[in-house]
């Protein structure tokens, strides 16, 4: 032990000594006077020398406890959602901000450059800092020059996504630190790409995808560098080089464009050839009021929301946080028209001269085609003035358009007219009294309503037809057949094939015998449409649906859509068919036959008067059309009787066969 201690000597000494020698020592000997109190050139060394190894120490320390947010601001995640018709051209967009994601694949290389050659030149070599443009932006803050970002991509992202925008030395510190570590974990790629979805362009844009489009109408792939050089101008503040808001600006936008073009030459991005290509400013578009959810727009982003949340499978929260494209099945040309149709038929309401006819009118349409797309819709007004949509209520009965559903039944199941018996096949030809006033019967005899009182049908005004066929009966809407059919058949019966022709069953009513001409059942329009559908599609339903596809940020989704099903045989199916065209011919829809050749359709009463439908078949679609009357405070129906001053007698579907004729002449 004293060998080691012995050979360690010398160094503990030399360790004793060396603090002793490296402490300054001041007051400096040897100095008098004021001399004694000025520190050496080693002490001043020695200070700085501290001093930096402090501040390393402590940006060291900073850097190290610094994290980046795992939550992004919310305006850098939130998007709008845009709508298209389906000819793909844009119908509406709903969101907080107007900003869709793109990815940077998406962006054309030289729109790419445009914004690094106007922005960040080195970002692809840069650790994410710049510091000359640091030591600009302190130098321009001292001295009270003009503002200066000083900022790299990278930092302008950052703050951007997840700081605020206070200009203080802590958050520019922050931002430093953030910058830094996000460069060291994140490829240049992904931090260009998140920068350019999250900057502000104006015109109410986020993301240069929604800035092409609004500026230049087009999506951001199809920008060519001339185009892409006036976005990043838009960079350096929209507020200052939007054309639009003023010559000055205008002026300043040439400017900069004109520059920022130099800049690509001087990068490598462009060839002096092609920079030569581009001499003349591209003029943005003036600036327009987007198709947000208005008017009837708003119904069919109400209803193609729904459809997409649904069959896409994806939870409110997430549509919410947008970025969705809904490519929706609505027909431009169709809306036009049935809009157009619509108001003409309500340009005899007249509330204010016809308070008790007129008042609370309301009209509701929808059209389907074959394979169950949903073309087009009347929901009311204007969605924003009310939310209620017409196409889509649930609140009047559906009356006499109900009993091909009866007929269909009857024609697939046979009747029964006896207990414990067979059932019976029926034909079209099979022959029921029509007369008004007839006594309902079943198996056991008459039937009994609640109040005690037997159950009798009866004919719009009373009239009696004597023996009619199954077939006459639809074609002239004579109810009283209809009405001892349905207890004939079996109205659990008709209920399920109403249902597979896809009637809601929430919206059927309970079984009794006037559950068969509609009184107590209240599908809506869309729903009537694509019922009738079914007979065209000889028994074959399919479910209406308005979205015919969906991506994200331009990335496709899965989307569940409805296969075809059999709801009823194609021969009832060819048999209501039939009967529908007659009732077109000559039955109570004549008015109709000469809007379009080979239709098939019913009208639909209910015997308070309270309602008027016409439902009809094309080959091309199923058009249901609903005219009633009901405040919303309430949702009573009130009575049509003398509706737009027509006379006292006028069947309550005169208006809603009107109308599907004036919309069907203007899309065939």
């Amino acid at each position: 032990m004293a060998r080691w201690w012995r050979a360690l000597s010398p160094i503990v000494a030399l360790l004793r000594t060396v603090p002793r020698r490296l402490r300054p020592a001041y007051p400096r000997p040897g100095r008098a006077g004021w001399r004694r109190w000025v520190p050496s050139w080693r002490q001043w060394l020695g200070l700085a020398g501290s001093g930096v190894l402090g501040l390393c120490c402590l940006i060291g320390y900073a850097y190290a406890t610094t994290d980046i947010p795992d939550d992004l601001n919310t305006f850098a995640t939130q998007q709008d959602n845009v709508y298209y018709w389906s000819d793909g051209s844009k119908m509406a967009r709903t969101g907080w901000v107007s900003r869709q994601e793109m990815p940077l694949d998406k962006v054309p290389p030289k729109v790419q450059a445009a914004v690094l050659a106007a922005e960040n030149a080195s970002f692809y070599t840069d650790s994410g800092v710049s510091p000359y443009g640091i030591l600009r932006a302190l130098k321009a803050s001292v001295t009270g020059g003009e503002s200066q970002g000083g900022s790299t991509i990278t930092q302008q992202y950052v703050k951007n996504a997840y700081l605020n925008q206070d200009r203080t030395v802590s958050r520019k510190f922050t931002e430093i630190l953030l910058a830094v570590k996000l460069d060291r974990q994140t490829s240049k790629k992904q931090i260009l790409q998140d920068y350019l979805n999250t900057s502000w362009f104006g015109r109410g844009t986020y993301g240069i995808q929604r800035a092409a489009q609004a500026y230049y109408g087009k999506d951001v792939s199809q920008l060519n560098p001339s185009e892409g050089a006036f976005l990043a101008s838009l960079l350096k503040g929209a507020a200052l080089f939007d054309p639009a808001i003023s010559k000055e600006n205008h002026e300043r936008a040439v400017d900069r464009w004109g520059w920022t073009l130099d800049r690509m030459v001087s990068t490598g991005a462009l060839t002096r050839a092609e920079r030569a290509k581009y001499t003349k400013f591209p003029e943005p578009v003036a600036p327009t009021v987007t198709g947000d959810a208005k008017g009837q727009s708003g119904y069919l982003v109400e209803l193609a929301k729904a459809y997409a949340t649904r069959a896409g499978h994806i939870k409110d929260a997430d549509f919410d946080l947008g970025g969705y494209q809904i490519y929706t099945t609505f027909d431009k040309s169709r809306m036009t028209a049935l809009t157009a149709a619509v108001q003409k038929a309500q340009k005899s309401f007249d509330a204010t001269r016809r308070p008790t006819t007129d008042a609370h009118a309301k009209i509701g349409a929808a059209s389907v085609a074959p394979d169950g797309r949903l073309l087009a819709v009347y929901g009311g007004p204007d969605y924003l003035k009310q939310g209620f949509n017409e196409s889509n209520a649930t609140t009047v009965p559906v009356g006499t358009v109900f009993t091909p559903f009866v007929y269909a039944t009857a024609l697939d199941d046979g009747i029964v007219r006896s207990r414990d018996k067979p059932r019976t096949p029926i034909s079209p030809s099979a022959q029921y009294n029509g007369n008004d006033d007839v006594t309902v019967k079943t198996p056991e005899g008459p039937y009994w309503d609640r109040g005690g009182k037997v159950a009798k049908g009866q004919n719009d005004g009373g009239r009696n037809w004597g023996q009619v066929t199954l077939r006459q009966a639809i074609a002239n809407s004579v109810n009283t057949p209809m009405l001892q059919l349905g207890l004939d058949v079996g109205l659990d019966r008709v209920d399920a094939l109403a249902e597979r022709s896809g009637l809601l069953a929430s919206s059927l009513g309970p079984h009794v015998p006037l559950f068969a001409l509609g009184e107590n059942s209240t599908p809506s329009a869309i729903r009537v449409a694509g019922a009738y559908e079914t007979f065209a599609a000889e028994g074959m339903h399919t479910e209406p649906y308005s979205v015919r596809a969906i991506s994200r940020n331009g990335a496709a989704m899965p989307l569940d859509k409805p296969q075809p099903a059999r709801a009823m045989s194609a021969k009832a199916a060819r048999a209501v068919t039939d009967a529908l065209r007659d009732a077109v011919t000559q039955g109570t829809a004549k008015s109709a036959r000469t809007a379009h050749p080979g239709t098939g359709g019913k009208t639909g009463t209910t015997a308070g008067n309270t309602v008027g439908w016409f439902a009809a078949n094309t080959a091309q679609e199923s058009t249901a059309v609903v005219v009633y009357r009901m405040s919303l405070t309430d949702l009573i129906p009130l009575s049509l009787t003398g509706l737009g001053g027509d006379a006292p007698k006028t069947p309550s579907s005169d208006r809603a066969v009107r109308l599907w004729s004036d919309y069907i002449r203007a899309v065939k």
